[in-house]
Order: C-alpha cells, then sequence, then structure tokens
C-alpha cells in the first residue's frame, strides 16, 4: 500500500515526532511505500485566501496546494499524526485541510447531495494531550474529538476511519510510559496494515 502521513508538530524532540518515526518504520518494515509531509519543515501556508478561491475557480489550482493533492491522490491510507491543542487540530493542519481538501476536489454537491470523492482510502489519526484520557473521557471530549476528525474530515470526503488514537497526560508520565506510548503506535499498525506480500 502507498500511505501518506500528513504530520503537524514543530519540535523535532517531541513525542509526536518519536510517533512518527515510529510510525513510519513500522510501515516500511511491513513493506508498504511512506510518504511524509512535515508541514513545519514544508512551512505549509495555511491561510486560505480570496486569491486560493479565485485561481480554483479559474481552473488554475495553487501548487502548493496541486502538490499535496497529489500525494492524497496516490495514497492508499492516510494518516494525521498531530498533538491536540486548544481542542482541536494545531492551525497549520487545520489550514491543510482547509486549503487541500477542496471543493471539487476532496468532495462536491450534486443531485442526490454530497459526493465524497476520496473513496477507497483508509484513514488513521494519532494525537497527544496533556490532559488525563480519563477526564477527555468523562466529559465527552475524546468521542467530540473523534466526531469532529473521523465524521467531520475523514468521512466527509469519503476515506474510511481505521483507528483513532489518543493518549493523555502527555508531559505527565514516567519515561516507560512514553516508551509504552510507542509501542501500543507500533502494534497499532502492524494489525491495521500488516507485512505486503512480496511481488514476484
Amino acid at each position: 500500500m502507498k500511505h501518506l502521513v500528513v504530520y503537524a508538530h514543530p519540535n523535532p524532540e517531541s513525542l509526536n515526532h518519536a510517533i512518527l518515526e515510529t510510525t513510519v518504520n513500522a510501515l516500511k518494515n511491513n513493506g508498504h511505500e511512506v510518504i511524509v509531509r512535515d508541514l513545519y519543515a514544508l512551512n505549509f501556508k495555511p491561510v486560505f485566501t480570496p486569491e486560493d478561491t479565485a485561481a480554483m475557480k479559474a481552473g488554475q489550482t495553487p501548487k502548493d496546494i496541486q502538490t499535496e493533492q497529489e500525494f492524497i491522490t496516490q495514497a492508499d491510507a492516510i494518516t494525521f499524526i498531530y498533538p491536540i491543542w486548544w481542542t482541536g487540530l494545531p492551525a497549520i493542519l487545520k489550514g491543510y485541510v482547509d486549503r487541500v481538501f477542496s471543493y471539487g476536489y476532496a468532495y462536491a454537491y450534486g443531485e442526490e447531495g454530497i459526493m465524497r470523492m476520496l473513496t477507497g482510502k483508509k484513514g488513521l489519526i494519532i494525537n497527544t494531550h496533556g490532559h488525563p484520557k480519563e477526564y477527555y473521557d468523562e466529559i465527552g471530549m475524546t468521542s467530540g474529538l473523534k466526531i469532529t476528525s473521523d465524521t467531520g474530515i475523514f468521512e466527509f470526503v469519503g476515506i474510511e476511519p481505521v483507528e483513532h488514537l489518543l493518549f493523555g497526560n502527555i508531559g505527565s508520565l514516567h519515561e516507560e510510559s512514553y516508551k509504552g506510548v510507542l509501542k501500543e503506535v507500533e502494534e497499532k499498525i502492524h494489525s491495521l496494515f500488516p507485512q505486503q506480500a512480496l511481488i514476484k
């Protein structure tokens, strides 16, 4: 399978970056093709401007958007890795969704309603947050985060959510617990995307 990993965290020494490395290594070890789009490293422009809208209406999609859409088109599976900030996506990733998952590319409206134009792809989301997971579970935030991302983004454009991992208490755990997070990520990748058969 061809995997696209969209990563949004500014610190290369963060747990998110370790999760990224773990994810990529597990996929490659299972014989999958992997492309990573590190939005901070790319200095991706998150603001959807009137100029973007005008260009798209004229059939001239801006080059940076077109590049990201090509990666999505080629992918069989898309993974988002990002921290939960203010109970949502980091601005750079929200801007990526705003600009790249655009009308006419990722979705459209027809006579029978919404046309989901990325159908056939699988989606995985991996998040970290500072609050205890039990607290987010109790107040409904965990389910809210899953609805807004799994349903509101992936399912809206036809991507099938296969898993959404949320790790809480980040910043307050012991070293062994962080290793446990990475182990869980690795095991989940192996479970969702097992070894690819060699083509002879």
